[in-house]
């Protein structure tokens, strides 16, 4: 199959590329050359600001279009358009964000989703020509964002679109460096500062998984909407941590600080505990761990073993990201200042 991908340089693209490739299917990358490119003659470039130049797609034929890099209904909607003649189905990488209430436990594909003001509109629109974001407050507008740009998509290719609704996405070239975070610093080794309670659920989805279900689904002409995320219930906090360590071989002795003392001391959940949302005070957000992933695994979304993950993130980590400052998690003096603060809380605790 001839495959377009929209971005494809980083992350989830880059591992769309290799699992493209792996199926032995013909690659071209639209983008604006800003990161480079997957090390392959196998894969052609059309360079291109997606905000500007859609035209240099125009007079060509692909199989499948995969969009990881739309953000702004106005622009997915250019998108398909000029695309509506030349592929035979849209893909679009959407986020389990795009649902307006996560307070539900197994939030499946039928959910309402979010919606944005006029005014919110108007504000995430206010964009430049070279497609960064001027002054708009993505943690309150993102999912509003995708849920607009499913709708676009499907409004100018009826029954021609593939929306995948990942929840958080792991694994090597992760630039939110959320997994990144707990895989690096187990290995560094010592005593780690852990959120809340070891059986706390998780769920998220590794990027090759992700990329090589969406590729066999590409290969199935496969259109609808499909949450792409683990399976629910199935793993803790506990166990991710500990597989981290299993995997580097460190010295890590884990102390699990109470979700009251990270709230005093103003640790942030997410940010600087990666892959933790606390379980008392946000009902509104209940559910966002145990996301129903049914649909897709009946549709062949399988996963492989924690460990692999673990290992090969850590082996990027070492070879490519070791001296890049991780943009989540504590910092190691915050780390050591909140264990001491801890100590005496709970030494002089009766």
């Amino acid at each position: 199959m001839k495959l377009l991908i929209l971005g494809g340089t980083r992350f989830v693209g880059l591992h769309l590329v290799t699992a493209c490739l792996a199926g032995n299917h013909e690659v071209t990358l639209f983008n604006r050359g800003k990161h480079q490119t997957a090390a392959s003659t196998d894969v052609e470039t059309i360079s291109g600001n997606r905000y500007s130049d859609l035209a240099r797609l125009q007079g060509r034929y692909w199989d499948a279009v995969i969009d990881t890099s739309g953000y702004l209904p106005k622009i997915v909607r250019a998108s398909a358009e000029i695309l509506a003649d030349s592929v035979n189905r849209y893909v679009f990488m959407s986020s389990v964000s795009a649902y307006a209430d996560y307070s539900v436990v197994g939030i499946d594909e039928t959910e309402p989703l979010a919606t944005l003001t006029p005014e919110q509109l108007r504000e995430a629109h206010d964009i430049d020509v070279s497609g960064q974001a001027s002054a708009v407050n993505y943690g309150k507008l993102y999912g509003g964002l995708k849920a607009l740009c499913e709708k676009a998509a499907e409004e100018v290719l009826p029954d021609r679109v593939l929306i995948i609704r990942p929840g958080l996405i792991v694994g090597p070239h992760d630039y939110t460096d959320r997994f990144t975070y707990w895989v690096a610093r187990v290995a560094r080794g010592g005593e780690v500062l852990a959120p809340g309670r070891p059986k706390c659920a998780v769920q998220f989805i590794a990027a090759r998984d992700l990329a090589e279900w969406t590729v066999r689904m590409i290969e199935r002409e496969a259109s609808g909407v499909y949450n792409a995320n683990g399976l629910p219930n199935k793993l803790t906090m506990g166990e991710v941590l500990d597989e981290c360590q299993r995997v580097s071989g460190s010295d890590t002795s884990f102390t699990w600080a109470s979700e009251d003392f990270l709230r005093q001391e103003n640790v942030a959940g997410w940010s600087e505990m990666p892959l933790w949302m606390p379980e008392e005070g946000a009902p509104q957000l209940r559910g966002f761990m145990f996301i129903n992933t049914d649909k897709a695994v009946r549709a062949g979304l399988t996963f492989r073993p924690l460990r692999e993950t673990v290992s090969h993130t850590l082996a990027w980590y070492n070879a490519q990201h070791q001296h890049a400052e991780l943009k989540a998690g504590l910092s190691p003096e915050k780390e050591a200042m909140l264990l001491r603060q801890w100590h005496l809380a709970y030494a002089a605790a009766p």
